[in-house]
Order: structure tokens, then C-alpha cells, then sequence
């Protein structure tokens, strides 16, 4: 913002140079800023699935791998519903182990399931049904329509804070008024820790209960700054 402010004023003073006019810098301009935050409740759910498997030869290992991450994606696939629980495959990886002599002493393989959406129940409810992976992260965060209501909602709030705060200077300043001169809009995201659920503890869940997930809230901030000429 000060760099254009620097050119501006640097191509007024060439222009005014180039006319043989005196030129004077900007007189009674006030910079300021202001936001405007809402909190928001998360309503999309994250939850990766994920098995490893380790062997002496590369292809069982690899079988093995993908034999789980199948059966896992057919099972999530009967409860997939678009927005509602989207399914999609992560990581798949094979990679060696080395003994201390730096030799190959075997092979460990790894693949991952993402399960995303706005219903929770059903979300969690089919990650309990799958036997061959287990939950390894739980995230929360918004949905695009939740992101775009809320910033609308923030903005709304920062132009408001904005106008108020200028009106005041002003005044405070012994002006009347102001106009605008120029402005500049940035969003933020603040996040709360993501809880996690270790695989380990995940194995203990049965089919009969699903693995329990409480969303938290999360501050959606729109920042406003500019300058306005003092009236």
C-alpha cells in the first residue's frame, strides 16, 4: 500500500514537472484500518483412514496394501453422498528398509482414505465400519458456502468499522467530512487445534459406535485499510 502510494505521488510530481506546474504533495489525507471478525461454527469433517504393512518382498506387500485400501473403498463408496461424505484416496507409498550394512532388508507399505463432508453422522458412522484401515487425523474446518457467508458477514462489519473510525478522525481532527481515496481488502482464517485420534486408540471403536468428533468454532476476520482525504 506505501509503495503505490510512493509511485502515485512520484508519477503526479514527473506529470506536474513535465507541465512546468509546481506540484504539492496530498494535503490532510488520513491512512487508517479497520476489521470486521465473525465466529463461525466448522461444519466440514476430515477424517483420514490409513493402514501400513511391512514384509520381506515388495509385491505381497504392496498386495496387501491395496487388498486393505479396496475393501475400505468399497465400504465408504456405499455411503458416499457428494457435499454430504466425499470419498478420495491419499497417500499410497512403498518404500524399502535398510538394514546397517545399507541393504535392503524389506519393504513397508502405506495407503491412506479421506473422509469429507457436512454430515458428521454419516462420516463418522462409516469410518467405524471399516475394518481393514484405521482413523489416524480428525480435522474440522468450512465449507465453501459457510467461508462465503461468513466473509461476507465480516466484511460487511469491517466497511461498517471502517467508515465509523474515519468519520471519527475526522471530526477529531476539526473536519466535517472525508472522502475516499483508495482501499485495500484482506481475509484471514483463524484455526483452533485440529483434535487428533490415534490409530492405535481408533482400533477399539466397534461397528456399533461410531468414533466421536465435536467441531469447534473458528474466527473469520476481513481486514480494511486505505486513506481517505479529510474534507
Amino acid at each position: 500500500m506505501k509503495l503505490i502510494a510512493v509511485c502515485a505521488a512520484l508519477a503526479a510530481a514527473g506529470a506536474a514537472a513535465a507541465q512546468n506546474v509546481p506540484w504539492t504533495p496530498p494535503q490532510n489525507v488520513l491512512q487508517l484500518s479497520a476489521s470486521g471478525t465473525v465466529e463461525v461454527q466448522q461444519d466440514l469433517l476430515n477424517m483420514t483412514l490409513g493402514t501400513t504393512r511391512d514384509g520381506a518382498d515388495a509385491a505381497t506387500v504392496q498386495s496387501q496394501v491395496r487388498s486393505a485400501l479396496d475393501a475400505a473403498l468399497a465400504q465408504a463408496k456405499k455411503e458416499a453422498q457428494p457435499g454430504q461424505l466425499d470419498v478420495r484416496t491419499g497417500n499410497f507409498s512403498l518404500s524399502p528398509r535398510y538394514s546397517r550394512e545399507g541393504k535392503i532388508s524389506g519393504w513397508q507399505g502405506s495407503a491412506q482414505l479421506i473422509l469429507e463432508g457436512r454430515d458428521f453422522a454419516r462420516i463418522t458412522r462409516t469410518a467405524s465400519r471399516i475394518d481393514t484401515l484405521t482413523v489416524s487425523h480428525v480435522g474440522f474446518a468450512l465449507s465453501r458456502e459457510q467461508r462465503q457467508k461468513s466473509e461476507a458477514e465480516a466484511q460487511q462489519l469491517a466497511i461498517e468499522n471502517f467508515r465509523r473510525k474515519a468519520d471519527e478522525l475526522a471530526r477529531g481532527f476539526g473536519f466535517s467530512g472525508y472522502s475516499l481515496r483508495e482501499v485495500s481488502v484482506n481475509s484471514s482464517h483463524g484455526g483452533p487445534v485440529q483434535p487428533r485420534v490415534m490409530a492405535a486408540a481408533a482400533k477399539s471403536f466397534s461397528s456399533d459406535a461410531p468414533v466421536p468428533v465435536e467441531a469447534g468454532t473458528t474466527a473469520v476476520t476481513i481486514d480494511v485499510s486505505g486513506s481517505v482525504q479529510l474534507k
